[in-house]
C-alpha cells in the first residue's frame, strides 16, 4: 500500500467514502480490481510489459477504493523521476494508443449507464474518475481527496 493511498490512514476514511466503497466493491470494484491486479502480473511475467505493471497496478489500487481517492502527478510529491519526464510521456503515449483509450471508453460507458440512475451517480463519478487516469496514468499516483500540498512532499522527507 502507498503511504499516501486514503487506506494508508483508517482515521482519515469519511463514513460517506467507507459505505460508497465498500458497496463498490460489492457490486463489482473487487471483480474490476483483480482484473487490474492480474494484468499487471501478466505484464511482469511477459518482461516487455514491465514498464506498464505499475501503471495497472496502480489502475487496480484505485479501482479497488476509489471513494475518497485522487489522483494526482508523482511529480508533486517525488519531484522529478523516470515516470514524470520524457520517457513517462512515451510510455504514456504507448499506453494511449495500445489500450488506454479502450479502457477509458468503458469506464466512460459504464458511467452513463450508471448515471441514468440516481443511486448510480456517485458509482457514475468513480468511473469516470477512473477513466482519466486509465487513459494517461503513468507518472501519476493515488492520494487521499483531501491531499494538497503547495509544494512538492519530496523537500519534506528525510
Amino acid at each position: 500500500m502507498y503511504r499516501e493511498h486514503p487506506l494508508a490512514n483508517e482515521s482519515e476514511i469519511t463514513p460517506a467514502s467507507l459505505i460508497l466503497n465498500l458497496l463498490w466493491l460489492a457490486f463489482g470494484g473487487a471483480v474490476s480490481a483483480l482484473g487490474w491486479f492480474v494484468a499487471a502480473l501478466v505484464m511482469c511475467v511477459t518482461i516487455i510489459g514491465l514498464p506498464w505493471a505499475r501503471a495497472a497496478f496502480d489502475n487496480g489500487v484505485y479501482t479497488l477504493w476509489p471513494f475518497g481517492a485522487r489522483a494526482i502527478s508523482r511529480e508533486r510529491i517525488y519531484g522529478e523521476e523516470i515516470g514524470t519526464g520524457p520517457l513517462g510521456f512515451l510510455g504514456n503515449i504507448i499506453w494511449f494508443v495500445l489500450a488506454g483509450w479502450w479502457l477509458a471508453l468503458a469506464h466512460l460507458l459504464a458511467a452513463i449507464v450508471l448515471g441514468l440512475t440516481i443511486i448510480g451517480i456517485p458509482f457514475a463519478w468513480a468511473h469516470l474518475k477512473l477513466a482519466g487516469f486509465a487513459l494517461w496514468p503513468i507518472g501519476r499516483t493515488i492520494v487521499s481527496a483531501d491531499f494538497d500540498r503547495p509544494e512538492p512532499y519530496y523537500r519534506y522527507r528525510r
